[in-house]
């Protein structure tokens, strides 16, 4: 069977992030959305998306096609039926599809469908920004035990403190001496060729992708995913950091999410919580204006390529787009639209020319290439958010 993950309603309440890549390719847990369906699949996926990413993230057909909404986290029950699904079939939650089966040309709205309901207590679904968060605790559980059944675990050193050994699985090729894991609250996951420096304090769930690092005495919260090859110092708690980016210094990072690329300079600090300790409101995309999120405890939502300067402050619940570059004192706005340039004193327009020079350095430093093709995904996110800046 041929697999396609399509992007479903999901997709705008997941801006910024879903500017840049597919909802497949978000990040929660320890793997992304695609990498979840891949593991349980046991086959490749390829893409339904926006037109501008397809060149990335291609479309494949065959004869038959079975199409899968991302949003909804794979596990066992679901694979089962989605594996079983016969053309004309489609498993639905209530009135959301999460997967479907059709013959070659032909969409969910092109077709009548024998509808079965998804009955079962499993269920996770990623519906807005903050459930990239909120729901990492589960998320990084449910995959260490995707990741790890049936195997070993490289031997913690002995010069770690490790609580509950049982849940801790270091792959091959990680560094950790001198720090602490505590797996009371849940699993701990150190994944290939990763470091965790010395006076580091971990609780779990907790999740260290490929070749990332955590820098020397970093204090690390649960419910936290740093993504590969990124670097985390100071204090953070119950954020997920897709890849590529670095929080390298001292300062508090909670209850956020950080795309690929993003750099905080030294010393920023995010506040999670209100003065009022009332609910957050976060920019929707969606709405255009700004939503409750029915949550007391959000920080920081920021895009893909986005950046910022020493010692700066970001609000509570503060959304930041694609390719932002933010400095100077006070608090910038909780609302920063892709390319600004500036901060609480006011913002600019961040030309593409000098954006992409930016982003094809910090590529490069990565072996990394910013080609035509992300340069190209990049124009259309500047193109598509022209109506939010105030030039």
């Amino acid at each position: 069977m041929n697999y396609i993950l399509f992007d479903g309603p999901e997709r705008a309440s997941l801006l910024p992030f879903t500017f840049t890549r597919p909802v497949a390719d978000i990040r929660i847990g320890i793997m992304t959305l695609r990498e979840k369906w891949e593991h349980f699949l046991e086959a490749e996926t390829s893409t339904q998306t926006e037109a501008y990413l397809s060149k990335k993230w291609p479309l494949q057909e065959a004869e038959m096609n079975t199409w899968i909404n991302p949003a909804f986290l794979p596990t066992q029950n679901i694979t089962k039926i989605v594996k079983g699904l016969k053309t004309g079939q489609a498993l639905y939650f209530e009135n959301q599809p999460i997967a479907y089966v059709t013959e070659r040309g032909k969409g969910l709205n092109e077709s009548s469908f024998d509808v079965i309901q998804y009955s079962h207590d499993d269920l996770l679904h990623v519906v807005h920004t903050w459930d990239i968060f909120s729901k990492n605790h589960e998320a990084i559980t449910r995959d260490f035990e995707a990741l790890t059944r049936g195997r070993t675990s490289e031997a913690i050193p002995e010069q770690v403190v490790a609580l509950h050994p049982e849940r801790i699985f270091i792959e091959p090729g990680a560094t950790l001496p001198y720090c602490s894991l505590n797996a009371s609250d849940g699993p701990i996951y150190i994944g290939k060729n990763s470091e965790i420096m010395e006076g580091s304090l971990i609780r779990g769930p907790f999740a260290l992708c490929e070749g990332a690092t955590v820098k020397m005495g970093a204090k690390i919260y649960t419910g936290t995913t740093i993504g590969p090859y990124s670097k985390v110092g100071g204090e953070v708690n119950n954020s997920v950091i897709f890849g590529y980016s670095n929080k390298g210094h001292d300062g508090f990072l909670g209850n956020s999410v950080l795309g690929e690329w993003c750099n905080l300079g030294a010393d920023t600090n995010t506040s999670n919580l209100k003065n009022n300790y009332s609910e957050v409101r976060l920019w929707s995309y969606e709405q255009e204006r700004f939503a409750k999120t029915g949550l007391q405890f959000c920080g920081l939502m920021m895009g893909d390529h986005s950046k910022c300067g020493i010692n700066t402050m970001f609000n509570t619940g503060t959304v930041v787009g694609v390719s932002a570059n933010i400095f100077g004192s006070g608090f910038p706005r909780n609302f920063i639209p892709s390319y600004s340039w500036g901060g609480s004193k006011g913002v600019t327009t961040y030309k593409t020319d000098k954006a992409f020079e930016v982003a094809e350095q910090v590529m490069q430093r990565r072996n990394k290439q910013f080609d035509k093709t992300e340069a190209d995904i990049l124009q259309q996110v500047f193109n598509d958010t022209a109506k939010f800046r105030r030039d």
